[in-house]
């Protein structure tokens, strides 16, 4: 499918039976379910020999579901490295955030200097002892900001902060404190925008984006492993096939949840977490077409391409970067006439998806016709 990196589930020992990674009770060891040292060096060495990055998940905030009983928990074995218990009760009171429960899940107090220094040199150790090359740090928001800044200058790889807002404010304040966010707020402007109003995608351009000092180094997706399933919300499979050609041409680094190219349709957690070795299927549309558009993506390094709107409306949203027009529509048929545009009159636009597919610029502008599928024009 093109891609040149991979994140993967959090690799040290937790609770047994904890199949996702986020039930840390040994810091210092790797999970035996998940892998031995030597297949997490045999893992990383065959992805850096195809020149695929591996990022895997860091946990900061808390430790496994012990209640209250610390000695369970290495290093972290005593109540001197836990906040005292509260829930989470008020996700508008940044105190309780930070230094209470989520889903009972004991907090680290990362104001101790034990814990502080611990979790700082056991992620950089382990980055350095298996080569990774990046991380995404869960739950980065329950976590005191004064932590992240120390946090941020021990792992010498990029990190990406989870904070699972769609406030984009509140959001975009993060990246004073990480190299990264996770662009949820755009995340839940995609899904609304083509679930039945593209505006939704306006808004997020004219209000949202504005609080991003750098939106290109947001991590951006339209699903992942802790909501719905796109198309468990909207079975419509070309609905899902605009909204992933979307995050890969906006700015920003995106990230594709594994078994979208097989159409999983899971609802809530865990049932959004199929297992995929039972089903695979290389054949699929989706699967196809991720490889062209990763291609893409790399040919016109589109990376480096400013990015403006162009068109919106309740059912047709267009943007360029330099010379490509990327087209969606949440509808099955409909044209639209796109006059703010940077093309000359004459200039020749071919669909990348569909070569014949080709628009010519006249004075009144860009004609476009569209059914329920994504076009990527791209000037001759």
């Amino acid at each position: 499918m093109g891609f040149d990196a991979i994140w993967i589930s959090p690799i040290l020992e937790n609770i047994a039976g904890s199949y996702h990674g986020y039930h840390i009770t040994n810091f210092n060891k790797l999970n035996p379910y998940f892998c031995t040292e030597e297949d997490l060096i045999d893992l990383i060495s065959a992805c850096h020999e195809k020149d695929i990055w591996v990022m895997t998940d860091v946990i900061i905030n808390n430790v496994g579901p012990v209640g209250m009983d610390y000695r369970r928990i290495n290093p972290f074995n005593s109540s001197d490295y836990h906040h005292d218990k509260c829930d989470i009760s008020d996700w508008n009171n940044q105190w309780i955030v930070e230094n209470c429960r989520v889903v009972d899940l004991p907090d680290l107090k990362q104001e101790n200097k034990f814990v502080s220094d611990t979790l700082c040199n056991i992620y950089k150790n382990l980055i350095q002892k298996y080569n990774i090359d990046g991380i995404r740090i869960a739950t980065s928001n329950l976590v005191p900001k004064s932590f992240l800044d120390i946090f941020r200058n021990y792992p010498g790889v990029f990190q990406t902060g989870e904070v699972f807002d769609g406030d984009a404010k509140y959001v975009a304040d993060y990246e004073n404190h990480l190299d990264s966010v996770t662009n949820y707020p755009l995340m839940f402007s995609i899904r609304n925008g083509f679930d039945s109003h593209l505006l939704n995608l306006e808004d997020y351009w004219l209000n949202s984006r504005k609080e991003f000092q750098h939106p290109e180094y947001a991590t951006i997706f339209i699903e992942n492993h802790d909501v719905d399933r796109f198309l468990h919300l909207n079975v419509n499979i070309n609905l899902y096939i605009n909204a992933v050609v979307f995050i890969f041409l906006w700015e920003g680094i995106p990230i594709f949840y594994y078994g979208g190219e097989q159409y999983f349709v899971g609802g809530a957690d865990p049932y959004n977490r199929e297992p995929l070795w039972d089903h695979y299927d290389t054949s699929t549309e989706l699967y196809q077409m991720l490889g062209k558009i990763n291609e893409f993506r790399k040919k016109h390094k589109i990376w480096d391409l400013e990015i403006e709107q162009r068109f919106a409306d309740k059912n047709f949203y267009a943007f360029t970067r330099g010379n490509i027009l990327a087209c969606f529509t949440n509808t099955k048929s409909i044209e639209r006439n796109i006059i703010h545009h940077d093309f000359n009159v004459g200039d020749r636009l071919c669909n990348f998806f569909d070569s014949s597919d080709c628009v010519t610029v006249s004075e009144d502008g860009i004609n476009i016709s569209m059914k329920d599928y994504p076009k990527v024009y791209v000037k001759q």
